[in-house]
């Protein structure tokens, strides 16, 4: 189905359901009705809900003064600060879409970016301008440059300084376009494999499918925000993966919605010690990472220091994206035995494949989840996979899921399909349906290795790898290789003073898994690069094991 008549459609469905669920509706309504209650905590700065919804309103009475039009873009090029979410609640009062960037891109990909989600306003942090200052003749249809003032330097001349725009007094920005819940929330995916697409949810659906404090069932934004002031007891959210990336602002907007405050940490690159002491300071009740590659530096610096940070408060912990090892999840519990761990299976398309959940005496175990409500595996032929079956199929979801990738058909008409007149998320995700009906997931199957003909998923090899001792971090890649025709590369990262042979680690592997899975090259490194959410550069490290096994074939 084309994705502009299925909006179309949605919305009108959306209407004819009741309550049309708009972000900026809720988070207003809570600013009314708990003004004084924390909303962003960032170091010793603390934003009030009230001070929240008058410096948006503020950066959006600026953005209709500059001529932004219906469901124009604002791309958000900030670190965790709380201008992330003032400017993305700005955006969402007069209709905008906010954008995602990655703070980390250079030029060329910032160009792209930008390009293909036609931003028109950029709000961005002053250590960033020099990036900026290299292609902003580029980029004509940015018309409105907001500086966030970081100490790394004066306001450049293009600019407009974001605190001279929020301190300007006036009322509630009003667009004369209104708002709906038809107006999209726009989120960039890394492309691990490809270039970034844009997934769009349209606001009504993100804000039920991603209901899991039973928000819906108040009925309206004022219900909601009757309940945040009733006294029962508000999260305090803590995203230790950046914003810009789907898991941290969607765990971000999620506390939000319930009347919560979000906490962001201030350091730009993740340290242990520094969440800890966050928790700690701030009774976070909640945090959000991105599987071992987060938890590990947590559970090493625990382990470092048992009894020096009280997590008492601490009840859960969320973890997307990548896989969160069996033996990690038991290390944290070990320290903090009052806390729920819940390894959440799900992408920016598909939201609700299947969860984890472990608590004290109960760790799950890696990789094996429970489907979610909507979640169900296919064959190639798009027929459910039997349990204990061993086929090997794809995760899917119905119900609520985006619009499409924005600008993009051909991938949506890929990803988003309908299976027995229903339509469907399936973004690639690879499983095999145990005979309980719980499900082992596999990978990404864009990242899939051939192998002399066997389909290897990196992740399992990548876990098999991180269970020996001397093992910090691993991703496996496949390179051209004229036998088989794609060889196992692991490219290992060891924890600090540890040595090992690589045909240690190899037979390691084989010890776990099937022989044609065990990494046929070995390549240990300082780091192996992952991204600030925790998930592995496969592009960038095949690249590297290419070029390395291009050497050592001369």
């Amino acid at each position: 189905m084309n994705f502009v008549l299925y909006y179309t459609i949605r919305k009108r469905r959306a209407v004819s359901m009741g309550t049309d669920w708009n972000y900026a509706d809720v988070w207003e309504a809570l600013a009314e009705r708990i003004p004084d209650a924390p909303a962003l905590i960032h170091g010793g700065r603390v934003v009030s809900w009230r001070q929240l919804d008058a410096r948006a309103d503020g950066v959006a009475r600026f953005l209709l003064d500059r001529g932004v039009t219906q469901q124009d873009k604002l791309a958000l090029y900030l670190y965790n600060a709380p201008e992330y979410l003032e400017a993305s609640l700005a955006a969402l009062k007069i209709g905008l879409v906010p954008v995602n960037t990655n703070y980390r891109y250079r030029q060329d990909e910032l160009l792209y970016l930008w390009d293909n989600a036609d931003a028109v306003a950029v709000v961005f942090h002053g250590a960033l301008a020099p990036t900026i200052e290299e292609i902003r003749g580029q980029l004509p249809n940015v018309r409105t440059w907001l500086w966030v003032d970081d100490g790394s330097g004066t306001c450049p001349e293009w600019a407009v300084p974001y605190e001279e725009v929020v301190s300007k007094i006036g009322g509630r920005a009003e667009a004369p376009w209104g708002r709906s819940g038809s107006d999209l929330v726009m989120i960039y995916t890394g492309g691990t494999t490809g270039l970034p697409k844009g997934v769009m949810w349209r606001q009504h659906d993100l804000f039920r499918a991603f209901d899991t404090a039973g928000l819906v069932a108040c009925g309206s934004a004022q219900g909601i925000a009757a309940r945040a002031g009733e006294g029962v007891q508000r999260p305090v959210g803590l995203p230790a993966c950046p914003l810009m990336h789907g898991t941290g602002f969607l765990f971000a907007i999620a506390t939000l919605s319930q009347g919560g405050a979000v906490v962001t940490l201030e350091a730009r690159s993740f340290v242990a010690e520094e969440l800890l002491d966050t928790i700690v300071r701030s009774r976070v009740t909640g945090i959000a990472i991105v599987g071992d590659a987060f938890c590990r530096p947590i559970v090493d610096a625990l382990d470092a220091a048992p009894g020096r940070w009280d997590l008492s408060s601490l009840a859960m912990v969320a973890s997307a994206g990548v896989m969160w090892s069996a033996e990690v999840k038991e290390r944290l519990l070990a320290h903090a035995p009052g806390t729920v761990l819940a390894d959440l299976l799900g992408s920016t398309e598909a939201h609700g494949m299947g969860r984890s959940v472990s608590h004290r005496g109960h760790e799950a175990k890696t990789a094996r989840f429970t489907l979610g409500e909507n979640a169900f595996v296919i064959d190639d032929d798009a027929k459910p996979v039997e349990p204990g079956s061993g086929v090997v199929g794809r995760i899917a979801v119905k119900g609520l899921v985006p619009v499409g990738y924005y600008k993009d058909p051909e991938k949506t008409a890929r990803t988003f399909i309908e299976i027995d007149d229903v339509r469907c998320s399936v973004p690639g995700d690879h499983a095999t349906v145990e005979a309980d009906g719980t499900i082992t997931l596999l990978g990404r199957g864009s990242v899939c290795i051939n192998t002399g003909g066997e389909k290897v998923f990196p992740e399992e090899v990548e876990e098999a790898l991180k269970t020996h001792a001397a093992v910090q971090d691993a991703t496996v890649v496949g390179v051209p290789d004229e036998r088989f025709g794609q060889a196992i590369v692991a490219v290992v990262e060891l924890r600090a003073g540890a040595s090992v042979e690589p045909v240690e680690l190899v037979d390691h592997v084989e010890g776990r898994l099937a022989g044609y899975k065990k990494p046929r090259h070995v390549l240990v490194v300082d780091s192996v690069g992952r991204a600030p959410n925790g998930k592995a550069d496969y592009a960038g490290v095949q690249r590297i094991a290419a070029e390395w096994r291009a050497k050592q074939s001369r």
